[in-house]
């Protein structure tokens, strides 16, 4: 007589994200409708756990708020006041970035996130932060990208834009690319016109982006 022993595997905890933003939170509201069932981040069992703002009053908190997510402000003023200098920079890195690494996360989305994080971030939180920039890869780092492009663009000095999500490292907007895609620019566009289409795009490549990175991180385990 013989006997069968079935076993049953546990399910895998949910991945965790957080994500950190500064103001109207937009492509967070695009993140969060992404966790829904059926939606791309359900897909890849990933969850927000915690949304990060270091604007108070930003109205991307009221977003996570309304979808039962925690949610914490962090300013960084006193860390200005009390520090001279640019070394105020990292104690504040080192600071959020013990409060993001407690909430164990697998990734890290700066989602409209206004500040360039220094190696005292980044280090506490190694290969799980990554970020949406409006421009291709090696045009218009930085700040006002948009802006910048449009203005190249009436100079005739290039006939297109794009977005980009990529690894975040020290160099701003040169880390190692996840995806990307370009954006047209039309003869009767206005910057606002622009705008309105790139934020459209930013809206699904944050998404694709974030479960591309989470796709791969689960071929690893």
């Amino acid at each position: 007589m013989s006997t069968t022993t079935s076993t049953t595997t546990a399910p895998r905890a949910p991945l965790r994200m957080v994500v950190l933003i500064s103001g109207n939170g937009s492509n967070l509201q695009a993140l969060i409708d992404a966790t829904a069932p059926g939606q791309p981040l359900a897909s890849v069992n990933c969850e927000i756990v915690l949304v990060v703002s270091n604007k108070p009053g930003a109205y991307g908190l009221t977003r996570a708020t309304n979808a039962n997510i925690a949610t914490l402000t962090y300013p960084p003023t006193k860390f200005r006041k009390a520090i001279k200098g640019a070394a105020w920079r990292a104690a504040y890195d080192a600071e959020v970035g013990d409060l993001v690494a407690a909430a164990k996360p697998d990734i890290v989305v700066l989602a409209g996130w206004m500040h360039i994080l220094t190696p005292a971030f980044l280090d506490r939180l190694p290969g799980k932060v990554i970020n949406l920039h409006p421009a291709l890869p090696g045009e218009f780092d930085g700040a006002h990208a948009i802006e910048r492009a449009f203005q190249a663009f009436q100079e005739g000095k290039i006939t297109r834009t794009g977005i980009m999500v990529h690894h975040v490292i020290p160099e701003v907007d040169r880390g190692e690319v996840i995806v990307k895609r370009e954006v047209p620019i039309f003869k009767d566009d206005t910057l606002e016109k622009l705008e309105e289409r790139i934020h459209a795009a930013e809206h699904q490549l944050i998404v694709e982006g974030a479960v591309t990175f989470l796709k791969k991180l689960q071929q690893r385990a």
